[in-house]
Protein backbone atom coordinates (compact mmCIF):
# COMPACT_ATOMS: atom_id res chain seq x y z
CA UNK A 1 0.00 0.00 0.00
CA UNK A 2 1.44 3.23 -0.63
CA UNK A 3 2.27 5.49 2.02
CA UNK A 4 2.36 8.84 -0.14
CA UNK A 5 0.92 9.20 -3.72
CA UNK A 6 1.01 12.35 -6.50
CA UNK A 7 0.18 12.06 -9.76
CA UNK A 8 0.52 15.27 -12.25
CA UNK A 9 1.52 17.49 -9.07
CA UNK A 10 2.64 21.13 -9.74
CA UNK A 11 3.58 24.45 -8.78
CA UNK A 12 3.83 27.87 -10.06
CA UNK A 13 4.59 30.80 -8.20
CA UNK A 14 4.51 34.17 -9.72
CA UNK A 15 7.92 35.79 -8.57
CA UNK A 16 9.82 39.36 -8.98
CA UNK A 17 8.35 43.13 -10.19
CA UNK A 18 7.69 41.59 -13.12
CA UNK A 19 5.63 38.54 -11.38
CA UNK A 20 7.22 36.47 -13.64
CA UNK A 21 6.16 32.36 -13.58
CA UNK A 22 8.38 30.04 -11.96
CA UNK A 23 7.27 26.33 -12.54
CA UNK A 24 8.80 24.64 -9.18
CA UNK A 25 7.09 21.33 -9.67
CA UNK A 26 6.47 20.19 -13.08
CA UNK A 27 4.02 17.04 -12.80
CA UNK A 28 5.38 14.82 -10.84
CA UNK A 29 4.47 11.06 -10.02
CA UNK A 30 5.26 9.27 -6.77
CA UNK A 31 4.70 5.97 -5.32
CA UNK A 32 6.06 5.70 -1.60
CA UNK A 33 5.62 2.49 -0.10
CA UNK A 34 4.31 1.85 3.64
CA UNK A 35 7.20 0.66 5.71
CA UNK A 36 10.35 1.93 3.63
CA UNK A 37 12.52 4.41 3.39
CA UNK A 38 12.77 6.82 0.30
CA UNK A 39 14.63 9.19 -0.85
CA UNK A 40 13.29 12.42 -2.70
CA UNK A 41 17.14 13.42 -4.10
CA UNK A 42 18.32 16.35 -6.19
CA UNK A 43 20.47 19.69 -6.01
CA UNK A 44 19.49 22.90 -4.21
CA UNK A 45 16.56 24.31 -5.90
CA UNK A 46 14.93 21.46 -8.08
CA UNK A 47 11.64 21.55 -6.09
CA UNK A 48 12.43 18.98 -3.03
CA UNK A 49 10.65 21.47 -0.15
CA UNK A 50 7.59 22.87 -2.35
CA UNK A 51 6.91 19.16 -3.03
CA UNK A 52 7.10 18.69 0.78
CA UNK A 53 5.32 21.50 1.66
CA UNK A 54 2.23 20.19 -0.42
CA UNK A 55 2.43 16.70 1.30
CA UNK A 56 2.22 18.15 4.45
CA UNK A 57 -0.66 20.62 3.82
CA UNK A 58 1.48 23.73 3.73
CA UNK A 59 0.88 25.55 0.24
CA UNK A 60 -1.07 24.14 -1.94
CA UNK A 61 -0.79 22.65 -5.66
CA UNK A 62 -1.35 24.37 -8.79
CA UNK A 63 -2.33 21.15 -10.17
CA UNK A 64 -2.41 17.32 -9.77
CA UNK A 65 -2.95 15.50 -6.65
CA UNK A 66 -1.55 14.23 -4.12
CA UNK A 67 -2.66 11.76 -1.26
CA UNK A 68 -1.13 10.39 2.36
CA UNK A 69 -2.33 6.94 2.86
CA UNK A 70 -5.67 7.18 1.26
CA UNK A 71 -6.46 10.31 2.01
CA UNK A 72 -5.92 13.31 0.17
CA UNK A 73 -3.79 15.92 1.34
CA UNK A 74 -6.17 18.69 1.57
CA UNK A 75 -7.97 16.70 4.34
CA UNK A 76 -6.14 17.59 8.07
CA UNK A 77 -6.84 14.14 9.01
CA UNK A 78 -4.44 13.14 6.36
CA UNK A 79 -1.71 14.51 9.27
CA UNK A 80 -3.35 12.75 11.90
CA UNK A 81 -0.41 9.98 12.02
CA UNK A 82 2.64 12.36 10.15
CA UNK A 83 5.22 13.40 11.95
CA UNK A 84 7.08 16.38 10.00
CA UNK A 85 10.84 18.15 10.10
CA UNK A 86 10.94 20.90 8.19
CA UNK A 87 14.83 22.56 7.12
CA UNK A 88 16.03 25.42 8.63
CA UNK A 89 13.43 24.64 11.69
CA UNK A 90 12.65 27.70 14.27
CA UNK A 91 13.55 26.29 17.69
CA UNK A 92 12.19 28.01 20.66
CA UNK A 93 16.37 28.51 22.19
CA UNK A 94 14.68 29.62 25.50
CA UNK A 95 13.26 26.02 26.14
CA UNK A 96 14.84 22.56 27.09
CA UNK A 97 14.95 19.77 24.91
CA UNK A 98 11.93 18.05 27.17
CA UNK A 99 10.35 21.04 27.60
CA UNK A 100 10.16 21.74 23.89
CA UNK A 101 8.95 17.72 23.03
CA UNK A 102 6.46 18.03 25.72
CA UNK A 103 5.27 21.28 24.20
CA UNK A 104 4.86 19.80 20.87
CA UNK A 105 3.00 17.14 22.72
CA UNK A 106 0.45 19.32 24.09
CA UNK A 107 -0.31 20.64 21.03
CA UNK A 108 -0.98 17.03 19.67
CA UNK A 109 -3.25 16.67 22.70
CA UNK A 110 -1.33 13.57 24.30
CA UNK A 111 -2.76 12.83 27.93
CA UNK A 112 -0.99 14.32 30.84
CA UNK A 113 -0.44 10.88 32.39
CA UNK A 114 1.61 9.86 28.93
CA UNK A 115 3.28 12.84 27.57
CA UNK A 116 6.20 12.64 30.54
CA UNK A 117 7.03 8.90 29.88
CA UNK A 118 6.89 9.19 25.88
CA UNK A 119 9.17 12.29 26.02
CA UNK A 120 11.33 10.65 28.08
CA UNK A 121 11.68 7.61 25.97
CA UNK A 122 12.36 9.55 22.54
CA UNK A 123 14.85 11.73 24.19
CA UNK A 124 16.68 8.41 25.29
CA UNK A 125 16.10 7.12 21.34
CA UNK A 126 17.74 10.05 19.98
CA UNK A 127 20.57 10.09 22.57
CA UNK A 128 19.78 13.14 24.34
CA UNK A 129 18.69 12.19 27.96
CA UNK A 130 21.62 13.40 29.85
CA UNK A 131 20.80 16.74 28.00
CA UNK A 132 16.99 17.04 28.42
CA UNK A 133 17.04 19.79 31.15
CA UNK A 134 19.51 22.20 28.92
CA UNK A 135 18.27 24.73 26.49
CA UNK A 136 18.51 24.07 23.15
CA UNK A 137 20.08 27.56 22.36
CA UNK A 138 23.24 25.77 24.05
CA UNK A 139 22.78 22.23 21.09
CA UNK A 140 24.95 21.38 19.23
CA UNK A 141 23.84 21.02 14.97
CA UNK A 142 23.40 17.35 15.51
CA UNK A 143 21.59 17.70 19.02
CA UNK A 144 19.20 20.23 17.13
CA UNK A 145 18.43 17.81 14.37
CA UNK A 146 17.84 14.81 16.90
CA UNK A 147 15.82 16.59 19.07
CA UNK A 148 13.79 17.91 16.27
CA UNK A 149 13.41 14.20 15.23
CA UNK A 150 11.87 13.29 18.57
CA UNK A 151 9.47 15.85 18.39
CA UNK A 152 8.55 14.34 15.01
CA UNK A 153 7.86 11.26 16.67
CA UNK A 154 5.66 12.45 19.79
CA UNK A 155 2.50 11.52 18.22
CA UNK A 156 4.03 8.13 16.96
CA UNK A 157 3.55 8.60 13.50
CA UNK A 158 3.56 6.00 10.96
CA UNK A 159 4.62 8.03 8.25
CA UNK A 160 7.62 10.77 9.00
CA UNK A 161 8.93 13.57 6.67
CA UNK A 162 12.14 15.14 6.93
CA UNK A 163 13.25 17.85 4.80
CA UNK A 164 17.48 17.41 4.26
CA UNK A 165 17.67 16.24 8.00
CA UNK A 166 21.81 15.43 7.07
CA UNK A 167 21.88 18.93 5.54
CA UNK A 168 25.19 20.69 7.42
CA UNK A 169 25.99 17.67 9.97
CA UNK A 170 29.31 16.81 10.90
CA UNK A 171 30.15 13.35 10.03
CA UNK A 172 29.52 12.28 13.42
CA UNK A 173 26.19 13.83 13.53
CA UNK A 174 24.89 12.80 9.57
CA UNK A 175 25.66 8.85 11.18
CA UNK A 176 23.46 9.11 14.11
CA UNK A 177 20.68 10.58 11.83
CA UNK A 178 21.15 7.91 9.57
CA UNK A 179 21.19 5.36 12.37
CA UNK A 180 17.64 6.66 13.49
CA UNK A 181 16.30 6.74 10.25
CA UNK A 182 17.37 2.82 9.92
CA UNK A 183 15.63 2.75 13.26
CA UNK A 184 12.59 4.03 11.97
CA UNK A 185 12.06 1.63 9.48
CA UNK A 186 12.98 -1.37 11.73
CA UNK A 187 9.67 -0.48 13.84
CA UNK A 188 7.49 -0.49 10.49
CA UNK A 189 7.38 3.38 9.96
CA UNK A 190 7.84 4.85 6.49
CA UNK A 191 10.52 7.91 6.14
CA UNK A 192 10.53 10.09 3.15
CA UNK A 193 13.38 12.45 3.50
CA UNK A 194 14.90 15.07 0.84
CA UNK A 195 18.53 15.08 0.93
CA UNK A 196 21.24 16.21 -1.95
CA UNK A 197 23.76 14.45 0.55
CA UNK A 198 24.05 11.49 -2.01
CA UNK A 199 25.85 9.07 -0.23
CA UNK A 200 24.18 9.25 3.01
CA UNK A 201 20.95 8.43 1.19
CA UNK A 202 22.81 5.59 -0.89
CA UNK A 203 23.43 3.52 2.28
CA UNK A 204 19.79 3.67 3.88
CA UNK A 205 17.24 4.34 0.75
CA UNK A 206 15.31 1.26 -0.53
CA UNK A 207 13.19 3.78 -3.29
CA UNK A 208 14.87 6.93 -4.57
CA UNK A 209 13.27 10.09 -6.94
CA UNK A 210 15.57 12.39 -8.67
CA UNK A 211 13.87 15.92 -9.18
CA UNK A 212 15.95 18.02 -11.43
CA UNK A 213 14.49 21.16 -12.21
CA UNK A 214 11.00 20.56 -11.11
CA UNK A 215 10.72 17.07 -12.82
CA UNK A 216 11.52 13.29 -11.43
CA UNK A 217 13.55 12.40 -13.81
CA UNK A 218 14.76 9.03 -12.61
CA UNK A 219 12.84 7.03 -9.58
CA UNK A 220 12.65 3.68 -8.52
CA UNK A 221 14.67 0.76 -5.97
CA UNK A 222 18.51 1.59 -5.59
CA UNK A 223 19.18 -2.13 -6.68
CA UNK A 224 17.17 -1.74 -9.96
CA UNK A 225 18.48 1.53 -10.60
CA UNK A 226 22.23 0.82 -9.98
CA UNK A 227 22.46 -2.54 -10.76
CA UNK A 228 26.04 -4.35 -10.50
CA UNK A 229 27.13 -2.65 -13.61
CA UNK A 230 30.82 -1.76 -13.27
CA UNK A 231 31.47 2.10 -14.18
CA UNK A 232 35.34 1.97 -14.30
CA UNK A 233 38.50 0.56 -13.03
CA UNK A 234 40.82 1.57 -10.16
CA UNK A 235 44.10 1.04 -10.23
CA UNK A 236 46.62 2.31 -7.41
CA UNK A 237 50.37 1.62 -8.81
CA UNK A 238 53.79 2.65 -6.54
CA UNK A 239 57.23 3.04 -8.50
CA UNK A 240 56.51 4.32 -11.96
CA UNK A 241 58.06 6.93 -12.41
CA UNK A 242 57.02 10.16 -13.53
CA UNK A 243 56.95 9.91 -17.23
CA UNK A 244 54.45 6.64 -17.13
CA UNK A 245 52.51 8.51 -14.53
CA UNK A 246 51.50 11.21 -16.80
CA UNK A 247 50.93 8.67 -19.36
CA UNK A 248 48.38 6.64 -17.40
CA UNK A 249 46.78 10.64 -16.62
CA UNK A 250 46.67 10.80 -20.11
CA UNK A 251 44.75 7.69 -20.46
CA UNK A 252 42.66 7.38 -17.18
CA UNK A 253 39.65 9.72 -16.54
CA UNK A 254 41.17 10.51 -12.80
CA UNK A 255 44.26 10.14 -11.57
CA UNK A 256 45.57 11.44 -7.89
CA UNK A 257 49.41 10.90 -6.96
CA UNK A 258 50.66 11.29 -3.09
CA UNK A 259 53.86 10.67 -2.76
CA UNK A 260 55.35 7.11 -4.51
CA UNK A 261 51.95 6.39 -4.90
CA UNK A 262 49.50 6.89 -8.12
CA UNK A 263 45.73 6.23 -8.28
CA UNK A 264 44.15 5.63 -11.57
CA UNK A 265 40.46 5.56 -12.71
CA UNK A 266 39.76 3.82 -16.12
CA UNK A 267 36.57 4.24 -17.77
CA UNK A 268 36.87 0.85 -19.54
CA UNK A 269 38.49 -2.43 -18.59
CA UNK A 270 40.33 -2.87 -21.71
CA UNK A 271 42.37 0.78 -20.87
CA UNK A 272 42.99 -0.68 -17.33
CA UNK A 273 44.46 -3.96 -19.16
CA UNK A 274 46.49 -1.77 -20.76
CA UNK A 275 47.84 0.76 -17.48
CA UNK A 276 48.05 -2.47 -16.18
CA UNK A 277 50.66 -4.32 -18.22
CA UNK A 278 52.89 -0.94 -19.16
CA UNK A 279 53.01 -0.72 -14.83
CA UNK A 280 54.50 -4.48 -14.81
CA UNK A 281 56.28 -3.56 -17.76
CA UNK A 282 58.15 -0.72 -16.09
CA UNK A 283 58.58 -3.16 -13.01
CA UNK A 284 56.45 -0.86 -10.97
CA UNK A 285 53.92 -2.50 -8.23
CA UNK A 286 50.72 -2.99 -8.22
CA UNK A 287 48.87 -2.09 -5.22
CA UNK A 288 45.11 -2.37 -5.60
CA UNK A 289 43.15 -3.06 -9.12
CA UNK A 290 39.48 -2.59 -8.27
CA UNK A 291 36.40 -2.48 -10.47
CA UNK A 292 33.66 0.46 -9.33
CA UNK A 293 30.59 0.19 -9.38
CA UNK A 294 27.58 2.93 -10.48
CA UNK A 295 27.02 5.18 -7.91
CA UNK A 296 23.96 6.73 -6.82
CA UNK A 297 26.05 10.08 -6.88
CA UNK A 298 26.55 9.39 -11.29
CA UNK A 299 23.47 8.45 -11.44
CA UNK A 300 22.53 12.19 -10.25
CA UNK A 301 25.12 13.41 -12.08
CA UNK A 302 23.95 11.49 -15.41
CA UNK A 303 20.33 12.99 -14.86
CA UNK A 304 20.85 16.44 -13.88
CA UNK A 305 20.34 19.48 -15.70
CA UNK A 306 23.25 22.31 -16.17
CA UNK A 307 20.63 24.50 -14.46
CA UNK A 308 17.99 24.18 -12.49
CA UNK A 309 15.24 26.77 -11.33
CA UNK A 310 12.48 26.90 -8.10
Amino acid sequence: MSAIRTRGLAKSFRSGLRARSVHALRGIDLDVQEGEIFGFLGPNGAGKTTAIKILTGLIRASAGEAWIGELPVASPESRRRLGFLPEGTFFHEYLTGREFCDMHARLLGIPRAERADRVQQLLIRVGLEKSAAVQIRHYSKGMRQRVGLAQALVGDPALVILDEPMSGLDPVGRREVRDLILGLREQGRTVFFSSHVLADAEMICDQVAVIVAGRVVEAGYLADLLGGQVGGVELVAEGIGEELSAELSRAARRSVAQGARHLFEFSGEDTAEKALDRVREAGGRIASLVPTRRSLEDLVIERSAPETDR
